[in-house]
């Protein structure tokens, strides 16, 4: 218990990369300690632990920093070894899910980016090239979950779910700000049914932010998009 008094995460509301601390945190049972970052006005503290990209989030543990969201899992996985196990122990399955959270990251939460940032042809070759990016990640999950089916609770959480949950769960309000659907039931029902399972427990539940918040600064991120471009 002493050593987990001594865990401080520096975060930012918004932030998917912060949430997804967060909740492992939480489901890890590891008490920690959230200062809230004003991006705009960056504490000395964050410039001092992170002075390479001065980002959140930023963990630190015992007075020693971790910095970025998949090393800071890992790190969390590694070093608090109850359950749930964000990564399999297997050398084989956790190089695959290791594989298929770098598609999650680098293929579908970009994809989801640049269909929010981008208008006219440039969001509808976007929003293309992700809904095909889905499918393919649809498909492959049946082979790799039980089952087919993605079962999530806390006592399980895995790292895919963390990284599927962070990226999607806002997606009535990426829509909304979009103006397209990202989420269609018919051709994604395994990645619907699995943010909405992820929206459903109590400890994503507890830190998720009010829609109309949400909206707001996705707005706020598409007008200065499109507005730079413009």
């Amino acid at each position: 218990m002493e050593e987990e008094q001594k865990v401080k995460l520096y975060g930012m509301w918004a932030s998917t990369y912060v949430k997804r601390v967060e909740v492992a945190l939480r489901a890890k049972g590891i008490a920690y300690e959230y200062i809230e970052e004003d991006l705009n006005n960056k504490s000395q503290a964050l410039l001092q632990y992170d002075p390479v990209h001065n980002k959140v989030p930023v963990l630190v543990h015992n007075g020693k920093p971790i910095t970025e969201s998949p090393i800071i899992l890992e790190y969390i996985d590694e070093t608090w070894k109850q359950a749930p196990r964000l990564l399999p122990d297997d050398p084989y399955q956790r190089a695959k899910v290791r594989f298929w959270a770098s598609f999650i990251q680098q293929q579908l939460f970009e994809g989801v980016s640049q269909v929010i940032t981008r208008g006219g042809e440039a969001q509808e070759k976007a929003i293309g090239e992700l809904l095909e990016k889905m499918n393919i990640f649809e498909e492959e999950m049946k082979k790799l979950l039980p089952n087919g089916v993605s079962v999530i609770e806390v006592q399980n959480l895995g790292l895919l779910d963390i990284l599927v949950g962070a990226v999607f769960s806002p997606y009535k309000a990426q829509e909304e700000v979009a103006g397209v659907q990202i989420l269609d039931p018919e051709k994604n029902p395994l990645i619907l049914s699995w943010v909405s399972a992820w929206n459903q427990l109590t400890t994503v539940q507890e830190l998720l932010r009010p829609h109309d918040k949400i909206v707001g600064l996705l707005q706020f991120v598409r007008k200065t998009a499109l507005g730079s471009s413009g």
